[in-house]
This record gives C-alpha cells, sequence and structure tokens, in this order.
C-alpha cells in the first residue's frame, strides 16, 4: 500500500537524479554567472534592468542579481549567497558567484571521470581550509590612507572617477565617526547612516552631516526648537481619537449625548498628553497621527512634536539618544526617554527637515544628490557599497591586493599544495586553484586584453616578485598593488572564497530533484461545497 502510495506521488512529478541532476544544476550556475560576469572589475559594463515601472543602469552585481526574476533553485542558491557576501563584506558578490559556477564546472568535469563528490567535496574544504592559511600570511595591516584606496577600490567601474573619489572619503569618514570598541576590537554600524535625496545639485555636493535629518516640520510653527539640546519621547502610535474595533451603529436620542461623547474623547485625549507631560519630554516623535486637538494640548504643555515617522526612523532616533520605543502614551515614564544634544530645522530645495543629534555616538545622514532619481538611485547603490566596505576594515583592518593578485597568488600556492596531498583529493585541489584563475582571466577580458597572455605574465612575475604583483588594467602592465593604490579589504577575499565553496558543496551534495507537474490540489474526499464524499 505504501509503495503504491510513493508511486502515486511520483507519477505526479519530474524527477531527475544523479550525474543528470548535477548537470542542471551546474547549467543553471553557469547562465546565473554569465549574466554578470561582464560587469566585474574597472572595465566592467552596465547592465539595463527593464521593469514594469522603472528601469536601472548598474554594473552591482548584486543589484543584477537581486532585481532579475529567476526561478531555478540553484540559482537561488547563489543569488541567496551573493546577497550574504554583500551584508557580510560590502563587495565581492559577483566574485562569489563567479567563482562558485567555476568551482562546479571544474567539479562536474571531475565527475565525469569517475571522481566520487564526497572525494570532491573534501578536497574543495582541504583547499578553503589552505587558502584562508594562506591570505593570512599575505595580507598586510591597513593604514589610514589605505582605507580610502580599499573603497576605491571597491567602486572602481561605478559611474564616473569624481563621484567615486568624493563617496569613498564620505565612506571614510561615516566609518571612522561610527567605529566604537566592542569585546574582540572594534566595530562600525552603517546602518546607522540615514540616507535622503536631494535633487537639483550635481553628485559631487553629496554631503554626510551629523544627526538624523528627516522631511518632517513641527506640529506647530511655534513649538520651540532645542539646538541646546534636550530630552525625547519616541511613540510607537499616535494620539487620536480612538476608534472602535467593531463597526457598530449608535441610535442618538438626547442631543447631549454627542456633546458627553465628545467631552469624553477630549478627556482622554488630555490624559495621554498629560501623561507625556509628566516624563518631563521637551521632544516627541510619533509614528501615527495627532489630532488637531492634541496639537494645540501638547503646545499648551510645551511639548514639540513631530509626526508620522516611518518605524526604521523610530527604530534610528531610539539607537542615537537611548530612548525606549513606547506603545502607548500612558505607559510612558521617566525611564523610557532618550537625550538628545541638538534640534533644529533647516529647508534643503523646497523641503523643510529636522535635523537632531543624539547624545549617543552614532547617526549620520547622508544628502545624496543629483539631477534626477535614477542618478541619485545609483549614487545611493555606490555610497552602500563603499561604506559596507569600510566598516569592514573597521572590524578587520587587513589589505589584500586586487587587480587579481590575491586569486592567482592563492592558485599558485594551492598547485603547490597539492603535490603534498596523494590521494584523489589532490584533483579538487587542483581544480580549486583553476576556479581562482577565473577572476584575473574575466578582468583581461572585461578590459579588452588577452586573458592567456596576460595570465603566463602575471604568473611570471609573481613568481620573480612576490603575491602582491596584479594587474593594472588602466595601463595593462604588472604593478605592485599596494604602490598602484589597487588593494581590497581581507574580509572581502575571505568570504568570497569561504562562501563560493560552500555554496559549490551545497549544490554537489544534491543527487536528486524533484520537479511538481501540478498544484497541490483539494484531496478527492473534500468536495468543493465542503461535503464530504465516499471514504
Amino acid at each position: 500500500m505504501v509503495t503504491q502510495e510513493h508511486e502515486s506521488l511520483l507519477s505526479d512529478t519530474e524527477r531527475t537524479h544523479g550525474r543528470a541532476a548535477l548537470r542542471n544544476n551546474v547549467t543553471a550556475a553557469l547562465a546565473l554567472a554569465d549574466a554578470v560576469r561582464s560587469t566585474l572589475g574597472p572595465k566592467g559594463l552596465d547592465k539595463m534592468l527593464v521593469g514594469s515601472d522603472s528601469t536601472t543602469v548598474t554594473n552591482d552585481g548584486v543589484t543584477v542579481l537581486e532585481t532579475a526574476k529567476v526561478e531555478h533553485p540553484t540559482a537561488k542558491m547563489l543569488i541567496s549567497q551573493s546577497s550574504a557576501q554583500d551584508r557580510k563584506a560590502g563587495d565581492g558578490t559577483t566574485t562569489t558567484v563567479i567563482l562558485t559556477a567555476e568551482l562546479l564546472q571544474n567539479a562536474l568535469e571531475l565527475i565525469d571521470i569517475g571522481v566520487h563528490p564526497a572525494i570532491v567535496e573534501r578536497g574543495y574544504r582541504l583547499a578553503s581550509g589552505e587558502s584562508m592559511k594562506y591570505l593570512s600570511t599575505i595580507a598586510k595591516p591597513a593604514s589610514k590612507e589605505d582605507w580610502l584606496k580599499s573603497v576605491m577600490t571597491s567602486l572602481s567601474g561605478k559611474s564616473d572617477e569624481g563621484v567615486r573619489e568624493h563617496l569613498s572619503q564620505l565612506a571614510v569618514n561615516a566609518a571612522t565617526e561610527l567605529t566604537k570598541d566592542v569585546e574582540d576590537g572594534k566595530d562600525a554600524d552603517a546602518s546607522l547612516v540615514k540616507k535622503i535625496q536631494v535633487r537639483g545639485r550635481p553628485s559631487t555636493e553629496s554631503e554626510l552631516v551629523s544627526g538624523l535629518v528627516l522631511a518632517k516640520e513641527r506640529l506647530h510653527s511655534e513649538m520651540k526648537m532645542y539646538p541646546s539640546g534636550g530630552t525625547i519621547l519616541i511613540l510607537d502610535g499616535g494620539i487620536s481619537r480612538r476608534k472602535p474595533d467593531l463597526e457598530i451603529n449608535l441610535k442618538v436620542t438626547d442631543l447631549g449625548m454627542v456633546s458627553a461623547l465628545n467631552e469624553q474623547e477630549l478627556t482622554d485625549i488630555q490624559n495621554r498628553v498629560d501623561a507625556i507631560a509628566a516624563t518631563g519630554c521637551n521632544l516627541l516623535c510619533v509614528r501615527d497621527g495627532i489630532d488637531d486637538d492634541a496639537r494645540g494640548m501638547l503646545l499648551n504643555a510645551g511639548i514639540t512634536c513631530y509626526r508620522r515617522i516611518e518605524k526604521p526612523d523610530l527604530e534610528l532616533l531610539s539607537r542615537t539618544t537611548g530612548a525606549t520605543i513606547v506603545h502607548e502614551p500612558i505607559l510612558a515614564r521617566p525611564k523610557d526617554l532618550g537625550e538628545f544634544s541638538s534640534l533644529t530645522s533647516e529647508r534643503l530645495g523646497d523641503v523643510t527637515y529636522m535635523k537632531i543629534i543624539g547624545s549617543l555616538r552614532g547617526g549620520l545622514t547622508l544628502i545624496i544628490k543629483g539631477t534626477g532619481k535614477t542618478r541619485m538611485e545609483e549614487v545611493e547603490r555606490c555610497f552602500d557599497d563603499a561604506i559596507g566596505v569600510a566598516c569592514g576594515i573597521v572590524r578587520d583592518p587587513r589589505i589584500l591586493p586586487g587587480g587579481g593578485a590575491t586569486q592567482m597568488a592563492l592558485s599558485r600556492h594551492l598547485r603547490k599544495f597539492s603535490t603534498t596531498i596523494p590521494g584523489r583529493e589532490q584533483l579538487a585541489v587542483e581544480a580549486f586553484a583553476a576556479a581562482l584563475e577565473s577572476i584575473p582571466r574575466i578582468l583581461t577580458e572585461n578590459a579588452g586584453m588577452s586573458p592567456l597572455d596576460e595570465l603566463l605574465k602575471l604568473n611570471s612575475a609573481q613568481e620573480q616578485n612576490g603575491p602582491w604583483i596584479g594587474l593594472n588594467l588602466s595601463n595593462g602592465e604588472t604593478e605592485t598593488m599596494d604602490q598602484a593604490g589597487i588593494i581590497e579589504p581581507f574580509a572581502v577575499s575571505n568570504n568570497a572564497i569561504a562562501g563560493a565553496m560552500e555554496a559549490a558543496v551545497s549544490v554537489l551534495r544534491i543527487d536528486d530533484v524533484l520537479w511538481a507537474n501540478q498544484d497541490p490540489s483539494i484531496p478527492d474526499w473534500e468536495k468543493s461545497d465542503g461535503s464530504e464524499g465516499e471514504t
């Protein structure tokens, strides 16, 4: 009976197993990598992403991948890995996808000649572990000047040079401002940077200001500003007349009932305002609306208030002022208050903004300027990459050479390391080394150079002068990367290699793919009218 049920299940399922399943998965990974390989490096080309209501032009790998409508589960796995790389390191997303696809392609070739996937997995893990050790030996400590160079390298090929340099400097300044001591060293939280867009000026005039700048006006023009600081209460709600949860109809039999009901509502609002005033706060920020009646009461109580502030902005206010977000005014206590050192109002373009500087360290705003929406969105994406890289250097202040030098050095080292492995895992380590060479190869392809000639030249140069020799694609010469200013954070290469290995191994372990041919349907014993069928 059980066997018949399983056969019935599989009769509605398309099954691919063994080498055919692996081949399909590898094909999907290669197709995804082909979609972004031309964006890699300073000479990479842009992609135009056309949606139903917008068009985006970018060469940011993770933006291309996350925008694309992908259905294949293996491709989705690679996109998830690319997104994780973006969150961890801020750069190296395209490298991660390309490395994963190359590792899978090389693994498939080994499996075709009889090497078991488990042996390939062991070899890949050996190669990844050895790569991590070797990266630590060639890494150098980053100086303050290296911070800027690393960020600029991560932005190579994005926007124009003037904007790249300006955004890189802003990102380094932001990371420096946000740096704080933690148990295992230092850290910087990029999420503490608020970004707003102001149209009409060149992107090179974008600026980073201390404090949070929100497009909000005071609820009443007579409410005070506090340039010297004060206390703040954050309310995740509003102050308005309460509405019943159920739809009800009231039958009025006495005209005095309407007046009494109105008086009761006003009393309720006054009680909530009194509860807020009892905390001693100077500033009130709420997520929802505030009634006109409450506005007058708050003005009389000497409380400056802003309404309809989005939840993410409320959380930023909480983190920078130390205030606890409360949900009901009657629950507010003095201990829930936070502190700010300045509250001012500024006008940018045609919009009035509130600017608040919290008492806690952190809380910055990037004012993005540009001549159009598409331009400002691209500037914002560039800054997101830049601040991610800068904060990554704060956490791990080590650098590695760019220009394909790191990957070539690792490849050369792994080929020597493979000779110390007696079993078939040696083949997998060599395959791992070959996959790493794909990065300098694609960099040269995108620059219009001969991949074979440049790889041979780079290999020879590193043999003579060490692992910090890489390709300067601006002049086509092999140079010492730290002197050329082409460097990247340690975390970018480290996470990209480890992430690509894990993603490739996850795909290699799949030997059976079951595709459902039809959507789940209502069981036979449940009819559409709710009655029970025959049992």
